[in-house]
């Protein structure tokens, strides 16, 4: 647990110390290694996740707090955000790391699935954002930052995910459209894009020898990230070093869209 009578010339530098914030999705993967690294420099964190076990389980050791909250509930997103403006008052930093992948080609994707990745991937990102950014709005600023992926900006091989990936291109949308809506008021918003990371997220895919060979070979710095390397990127966009930066996509992916 982070020792906050330490004093950090990294959560000085970074302007981390003292802010709330929320991580939705906190339980695992990006999610926790961003929450993680958020409280190590000095935030009061919140993750918010739909698991109550493991999200409890995940926030304890870093010292954080945890709100079980289903991000396609617009009741217990809001709710979430309310207790810490009441804990807080003010919501610093939003990062929303919730989403699930559907793999399927396009003409096998039902419509149950396309709505289910929409209501979590894009829709969930709106809500947290909406409820975010009302808070920020009230207090006069603050940092979204959304986890999108190169699968919103070009069509991954070798595995089909259509509706994945359209979901993922709405959320970089969405995020541009609300930072230039918000900008003159203080409220930054942007996104990050991962590439491939080693999280349970793709634990399946990589079990496979020859997804990963054609992964690794499309990737010019020839591995997939580690969680904590998405989380330092998030880091940036989050904290007072990314000031004049809003409705941008950092693109995370050791060189996949590049090459």
């Amino acid at each position: 647990m982070p020792d906050p009578t330490r004093p950090s010339v990294a959560a000085d530098f970074f302007g981390i110390r003292g802010k709330s914030a929320l991580v939705t999705g906190g339980a695992q993967g990006i999610g926790l290694a961003t929450a993680r690294l958020l409280a190590e420099l000095g935030a009061d964190v919140t993750i918010a996740d739909r698991e109550e076990s493991p999200g409890r389980d995940a926030a304890s050791p870093i010292g954080a707090r945890f709100a079980a909250v289903d991000v396609t509930s617009s009741e217990e997103v809001d709710a979430a955000v309310e207790q810490i403006v009441d804990r807080h008052g003010r919501l610093d930093i939003a990062v929303n790391c919730a989403g699930i992948k559907y793999g399927s080609p396009g003409a096998e994707l039902d419509d149950e699935a396309w709505a289910r990745a929409f209501d979590i991937n894009t829709a969930g990102v709106m809500r947290v954002s909406r409820a975010a950014g009302r808070a920020m709005l009230a207090s006069g600023g603050g940092a979204i930052v959304n986890i999108a992926s190169i699968s919103g900006t070009v069509v991954n091989v070798p595995q089909w995910q259509a509706g994945y990936n359209a979901s993922k291109a709405a959320v970089i949308l969405l995020t541009k459209s609300l930072a230039v809506e918000w900008a003159a008021r203080g409220v930054r918003v942007n996104s990050v894009s991962p590439g491939y990371v080693e999280t349970a997220f793709t634990e399946l895919s990589r079990s496979k020898p020859e997804r990963m060979a054609i992964w690794l070979e499309r990737t010019p710095m020839h591995r997939i990230a580690r969680a904590d390397e998405i989380a330092n990127a998030v880091l940036f966009l989050a904290s007072d070093l990314s000031s004049f930066v809003t409705g941008a996509d950092l693109v995370v992916d050791g060189g996949y869209t590049a090459a």
